[in-house]
């Protein structure tokens, strides 16, 4: 390949970025602790910055009452910026004791308007709460909340050379991503983050308004402890407490020796970026790139299949930009790599008609997790993004769909794609009740996005987006509800429409979308530790005693 060439292809690729892995809705949420019982709590780090209070005076406003979702932006009476979990205890009390609404945010990575609807009048920011470290006495890593997954990537690889299978956008914060069962580019080989969460220190408030600290594990002897800690394993943020601490060790894991006690990754991994031409791609070649890329993956979902090192995403872009372009990445240490990804790649391209053009680059660790084959999103634009997990791969009638909205002569959008991301492996070891995540025997995971700059611009982009969605899935009632080839949403890719009557005609609930059969232990957590409801938002998960329809 020419040099031209190869920088054309990683420049589309980084062009074709969207929106990257494990983006999230915020650690939020008040608790009840049990009555006349005292709670557990961590030891305290360093010495507390004071926590800072910003009106919309304040020069730094504007900065902190928005996310990277440009669309939403909030009008909060204030934003507290806290650098402690004693300081997270005083501004909710103050903020209870007042009647404030009150919501948190850690990396502002929230698709909907869940921290900035103008019934918020209190924004908690914890994106000053940055440790990363290692408590021996617990046999726990220790990541606050608003340390960016680069910087946890950074420091547990550099200090004991283990990882957190996350997402790859470098600036999505731990709070939102972690309770939400995040996932990313090495979840099929070692399972979602919260596979490996032993337990959250979280900030609760009585039904009396007392507020505290609790810490809440996998081992606690108390069984509503132990149920808080599972509503923490993917119930999304906004319901059961504010996190201020998630504490990390793999199950299973013996001794004292830290470097065992997460995933160890892989030294160096193989990255590569083909790209398709829409040029000459026909409807029928169009079907066959995405079917094959299908095939493969529920070939290689099952938790004990082959290849499960291999992860990649293909970014279906609107034909007005151009081309496909499919990202991958693979354990670069290990006998057959190289042999393994071309295959994979050949595989995918089988029966295309157009010659695809390619480049690989063997990286060390920590340079791929800043890949902007997987890393990247620009937190200037607005978006809209859709979820759906897989069990199957397509059938005809989605990819009849799906072409005809990316080929739309009446809508261009170069920012405008289907995401495509593997998935399966050791994510389908754990079972659907293990954790609060109950997609355990899916195998893809998509995104239906669309990028905008242009407040004028939303309907146009938000109703193709609409449409997309509704086509793909109307066999089901225009999502994708529970069935032998859709499982259901994401609930970090937090979605409003999923409640929306008009646009889901299914007899799915929004909350059957994301927990299934989850749902109701939820419920009976949320009763337990937020029966007041003093956080919530559009998609909070309600208590048993309240109409869940």
């Amino acid at each position: 390949m020419s040099e031209l060439t190869r920088r054309k292809v990683l420049r589309r690729s980084a062009v074709a970025g969207g929106l990257a892995l494990g983006a999230s809705v915020p650690a939020m949420g008040l608790a009840q602790a049990a009555p006349a019982r005292p709670r557990p709590t961590m030891p305290n780090g360093a010495p507390d910055l004071p926590a800072v209070t910003i009106r919309p005076a304040d020069a730094r406003y504007p900065e902190l009452i928005r996310g990277t979702n440009q669309r939403w932006v909030g009008t909060p009476d204030y934003v507290r910026l806290v650098s402690s979990a004693d300081q997270v205890v005083e501004a909710v009390r103050e903020a209870v004791a007042a009647g404030k609404r009150v919501a948190v945010r850690s990396g502002g990575h929230c698709y909907e308007d869940f921290t900035t609807n103008s019934d918020v009048k209190v924004l908690i920011d914890l994106s000053q709460l940055t440790d990363v470290s290692y408590d021996a006495d617990q046999r726990v890593f220790v990541v606050e909340p608003g340390a960016w997954l680069s910087n946890v990537y950074s420091i547990l690889f550099k200090r004991w050379g283990v990882t957190l299978p996350g997402g790859s956008c470098p600036s999505v914060a731990a709070g939102g991503h972690i309770v939400g069962g995040g996932y990313g580019a090495l979840s099929r080989m070692f399972g979602l983050t919260v596979d490996h969460l032993h337990g959250v220190e979280v900030v609760t408030v009585a039904q009396d308004g007392t507020v505290r600290k609790v810490v809440a594990t996998r081992d606690s002897a108390d069984a509503s402890l132990r149920d808080l800690w599972w509503a923490h394993t993917g119930g999304g943020g906004g319901n059961f407490g504010i996190v201020t601490k998630y504490l990390l060790r793999t199950p299973g894991a013996t001794g004292t020796d830290p470097s065992t006690l997460l995933p160890r990754p892989p030294s160096e991994l193989l990255t590569s970026t083909v790209t398709w031409s829409w040029d000459g791609l026909t409807q029928a070649g169009f079907k066959r790139l995405v079917q094959n890329y299908g095939d493969w993956f529920v070939a290689h979902g099952g938790p004990d299949a082959s290849c499960l090192d291999l992860f990649s995403q293909l970014k279906v872009s609107h034909k007005s930009a151009g081309v496909i372009t499919m990202v991958t990445q693979i354990d670069a240490t290990r006998p057959g790599a190289q042999a393994d990804l071309d295959a994979f790649i050949a595989a995918v391209g089988a029966g295309v008609p157009v010659t695809p053009q390619g480049v690989t680059q063997r990286l060390p660790f920590l340079h791929a997790t800043k890949w902007p084959g997987f890393a990247g999103g620009d937190p200037t634009l607005r978006f809209e993004d859709k979820s759906a997990y897989m069990r199957a791969s397509f059938p005809d009638d989605q990819l009849t769909a799906a072409y005809h909205h990316l080929t739309r002569t009446d809508y261009s959008n170069s920012g405008a794609l289907l995401l495509i991301a593997g998935y399966g492996g050791r994510i389908n070891a754990v079972a659907p009740s293990a954790t609060a995540v109950a997609q355990r025997d899916s195998v893809l995971k998509l995104q239906y996005l669309a990028f905008w700059q242009d407040p004028a611009e939303d309907a146009r982009h938000l109703g193709w987006v609409r449409e997309f969605y509704r086509d793909v899935y109307a066999a089901t009632g225009g999502v994708p509800a529970p069935s032998r080839v859709n499982d259901g949403c994401f609930v970090n890719y937090a979605d409003v429409d999923l409640g929306d009557p008009a646009l889901n005609t299914s007899t799915t609930p929004w909350y059957a979308l994301y927990y299934k059969d989850n749902y109701p232990r939820l419920q009976r957590v949320k009763s337990a530790w937020d029966p007041r409801g003093i956080l919530r938002h559009a998609q909070s998960v309600e208590p048993a005693t309240l109409r869940t329809s």
